[in-house]
This record gives C-alpha cells, structure tokens and sequence, in this order.
C-alpha cells in the first residue's frame, strides 16, 4: 500500500490557551494534507482542479477519532493512503502520528462534482490513472 506522508510542526495558530492543538484545526491540516498530496504526487493543484479544469472536490463525509493530543512545536506526521477508488469518488485515510503515537485518524470521502451542475462527475481520464497508480504502488 503506497503512503504520502506529510510532516506538520505543530504552531501557535494551531493550538488553544493551554497549548493543545484545537480540535477544529486538524480539519485545516487535513485539507492541507489532500491538497498537498494533489498537487505533488498527482500533478493536479487545487487551482488547476478548481479554476482550469472546471470540477471541485468537496468531502461528503468524513469520520474522525482523537487518540490523544498535540501540542505546540510537536511534529506531527500525517500518512495518507487511499481506501476506495469510486466512478466520481474517493475514499482516503489519514493518520496524524508523532514519533509512534497515534493524535487522529479520519476516513474520507471526496466527489468529483463539476463546478457548473454541482453535479458529480467521473474523475478525469489522467487523473483516474495516477490515483489507480498511486494505490497500486508498493
């Protein structure tokens, strides 16, 4: 199974008063994680997906866990690998670890939608080929 990992040092900005990461910025970090993974092992920034190609990928569902905290100037390690490879959709785990202990865990689920029927769509023909690629690396 192929592994994008995607270390994150944990910053002020992240973290409440008593310097824990606020839950409500893992979801950022997520989102930073897919959208760097995109762009550099599947050649499709945001931008391009978004303003050039004409289709979103917006999450229609996702399922986390917190399995313990994070705090400031920890280095966090989020490894995403793909679970499910849909017509017009993708499932995607990730987990955020320091050193070997598990911070969280979130399962997935992103649409291809064009952006002018806000309807979903297969996933490009170039694009499909590099998520099938990715997954089936080893």
């Amino acid at each position: 199974m192929t592994v994008f990992i995607h270390p994150i040092t944990i910053r002020f900005r992240h973290c409440d008063p008593a310097g824990i990461v606020f839950y409500p910025r893992y979801f950022e970090m997520f989102n930073l994680v897919i959208e760097t993974w995109f762009e550099t092992v599947l050649e499709n920034s945001f931008k391009h997906i978004h303003y050039v190609s004409g289709f979103g990928i917006p999450t229609v569902h996702i399922e986390t866990e917190f399995s313990a905290p994070s705090f400031l100037e920890d280095i966090v390690c989020f490894q995403l690998t793909v679970k499910r490879i849909g017509n017009s959709s993708l499932t995607l785990q990730i987990e955020g670890r320091s050193g070997a202990e598990l911070r969280c865990k979130v399962k997935q689920t992103i649409v291809c939608v064009d952006m002018e029927s806000r309807k979903s769509r297969s996933w490009p023909d170039q694009l499909q080929s590099r998520l099938i690629d990715f997954m089936g690396e080893s």
